[in-house]
């Protein structure tokens, strides 16, 4: 049976626990205790942790002034485009590195790793002049094209790393057996994939879903504003902030996110009990 006694170290590790997600939640707590505070309430000199009141001013406010919903939609098309590519470029690229054994891997390993130390101002110049060239500057499309570079070094990484951990052995049984390749593929290497296909799935929608800077650059036209861009101005040029708004909105651009990674947690989950029963 084993012993539940708390000792000195699972009482530090409680400890250090516990202080992890009180540093995680106070930003939440937060956010939702400003979205419903009153503007007298918000004006207050001495501002309470939780709202006197509650009030969905605030909300009306950021969904009106700043048009969140076609922003919410743009940011939608964006962070869903990417993730998709994202998965179709990133898993037969993903089988390459963690199959092939050849000198092209080693360099293309090593300038995934080296493209990460990059600065994001370095490859805005680049991929500006690139993008003018084929007319998608102020462009969902253009936008699209700058997070799917931005986000496939990483997801690459990942994902050749889950490819890596699928035992060859299976692939070789299979053809042992008379499958092709293409079904070895798809009958058996997908399937134990999953879960890692999840897991880039949700870095690269995650990642699309909160970029400011390049759709910052890249993006002119009001009626193309993504979400961060639409909740950027609630900073007024002198530095006032609309903090009921901003709060309030920065709330609702959450739930596609939870949702997304409500739906990927379950593939996720599913995934590893398939793979953990197959091996």
């Amino acid at each position: 049976m084993t012993s539940r006694r708390l000792t000195p170290g699972r009482a530090l590790s409680y400890l250090a626990l516990a202080g992890y997600v009180v540093l995680l939640g106070f930003p939440l707590v937060w956010l939702l205790s400003t979205s419903f505070k009153t503007p007298r309430e918000l004006a207050s000199l001495s501002p309470s942790l939780l709202p006197e009141e509650f009030s969905l001013t605030n909300f009306r406010a950021a969904i009106e002034q700043q048009d969140l919903l076609r922003a919410g939609a743009n940011s939608l098309i964006v962070a869903g485009c990417t993730t998709v590519l994202v998965v179709l470029v990133s898993v037969p690229a993903s089988y390459a590195l963690a199959r092939f054994r050849s000198r092209l891997r080693g360099v293309a390993m090593g300038w995934i790793l080296v493209s990460q130390v990059f600065p994001i101002i370095l490859i805005v110049v680049p991929l500006f002049l690139i993008l003018k060239q084929f007319g998608l500057i102020d462009s969902l499309a253009g936008l699209v094209l700058v997070d799917l570079v931005w986000s496939l070094p990483f997801a690459l990484w990942m994902l050749q790393g889950y490819v890596a951990k699928i035992p060859a052995e299976l692939e070789e049984a299979a053809a042992t057996d008379g499958a092709s390749r293409l079904r070895t593929l798809t009958r058996i290497v997908f399937p134990l994939l999953l879960p890692g296909i999840a897991a880039t799935s949700m870095f690269a929608f995650v990642l699309s879903w909160n970029e400011f800077f390049f759709a910052l650059v890249l993006i002119q036209d009001p009626q193309l504003n993504t979400l961060p861009l639409a909740l950027a101005r609630f900073v007024g040029q002198e530095g006032q902030v609309q903090l009921g708004p901003l709060a309030a909105g920065s709330l609702l651009s959450m739930i596609p996110s939870l949702v997304f990674f409500a739906l990927m947690q379950r593939r996720l989950t599913s995934g590893l009990l398939a793979g953990a029963v197959k091996g």
